[in-house]
């Protein structure tokens, strides 16, 4: 892959490691999708709790179309259409909206979705049930609000200490889907320590495009100077991204909204540069970003490919039952 962008471009002086896969998972599509379609199909305003997925630029384009973010669902007129986040909700929040007599569109994220039938199923089974995830993220608000009596929220192998549970031998730990593998499994390591009897989750909840992004940069990692992750800051995943970098032998990696944040002197002694980008991350981004780096002489693309991802989410039944025939996909 070459990319150029014209006369002015600068003679190559160095080369560009691009991650696949990098960029939406099938949660974040499904969720922006649906807020597009709940436009299409009501007609704007349609509100949408909290952000729809943690990205800047995708949130402010959907506002340009007519989606009005709120950060409770008492700010949303009763009557009105709900878009619920990727990230999940918890039933507190299902019941206050049902009170309000909100049209909802439950965009959940599927895997989100797996986490929660799990800390049911085992909170009916009377487990402690220990969170691995960050202290108020919104999948873990979400996650923790359907058994708030099993539930203990773990917040990395410095939280473990302070844990305490009625039955060493019925304990449990579940995880938000987009933290590192690696920190999440650090974790586990240190409560199985406290805890031996510690029972794992009946599948892995760390999502599939979490990992093979931290797989994909773990590969071109040792090969780069600098790596470049395209995601906001409130993205969980993406963040990991930085760090997984760092950890696999990259010497410099920085997270950027979009090309506009890049500092030119983070090129200064640079050969190799990985790109990549969080999940929540639209790929016109990284293209700007591999723009940016061709006219700074970075002009040579190779493509480090470690997973083809395939799976695809379909769209929320409350918005189906809806829309056009010709407009379900």
């Amino acid at each position: 892959m070459s990319v150029t962008s014209g006369p002015e471009t600068l003679a190559a002086t160095g080369k560009v490691l691009l991650a696949k896969p990098r960029g939406y998972c099938a949660g974040v599509d499904r969720a922006v999708i649906a807020v597009e379609k709940a436009l299409e199909t009501y007609g704007p305003p349609v509100y949408v709790r909290k952000e729809i997925v943690h990205n800047r630029h995708v949130v402010t384009t959907l506002a340009a179309r007519g989606a009005v973010f709120v950060e409770d669902t008492e700010q949303v007129p009763e009557g009105a259409t709900v878009v619920f986040s990727a990230h999940g909700v918890s039933p507190a929040v299902h019941a206050e909206a049902a009170q309000r007599e909100l049209k909802t569109i439950d965009a959940t994220c599927p895997l989100v979705t797996k986490v929660h039938q799990e800390a049911k199923r085992f909170a009916r089974e009377d487990y402690d049930i220990l969170l691995i995830g960050h202290e108020g993220h919104e999948e873990v608000e979400g996650t923790s609000g359907e058994a708030p009596q099993h539930i203990q929220v773990v917040d990395g192998p410095e939280s473990v200490a302070a844990v305490e549970v009625r039955d060493p031998e019925k304990v449990i730990w579940l995880s938000q889907t987009t933290l590192s593998v690696d920190e999440t499994m650090q974790t586990v390591a240190a409560l199985r320590e406290r805890f031996p009897a510690l029972a794992d989750p009946p599948s892995d909840d760390i999502c599939y495009a979490t990992q093979n992004r931290q797989v994909a940069v773990k590969a071109m990692a040792p090969q780069c100077d600098l790596v470049i992750v395209v995601g906001s800051t409130n993205s969980s995943n993406s963040v990991r991204l930085v760090e997984v970098a760092l950890q696999a032998g990259a010497k410099d990696s920085h997270l950027v909204d979009h090309a506009g944040e890049i500092d030119e002197a983070w090129l200064a002694g640079v050969g190799t540069v990985g790109v990549t980008s969080g999940a929540s991350v639209p790929e016109i981004l990284v293209g700007e970003v591999l723009h940016w780096l061709a006219e700074r002489g970075f002009g040579e693309v190779e493509e480090i490919t470690t997973a083809n991802e395939k799976l695809t989410f379909s769209l929320p039944r409350e918005l189906k039952r809806d829309m056009r025939p010709d407009a379900v996909r």
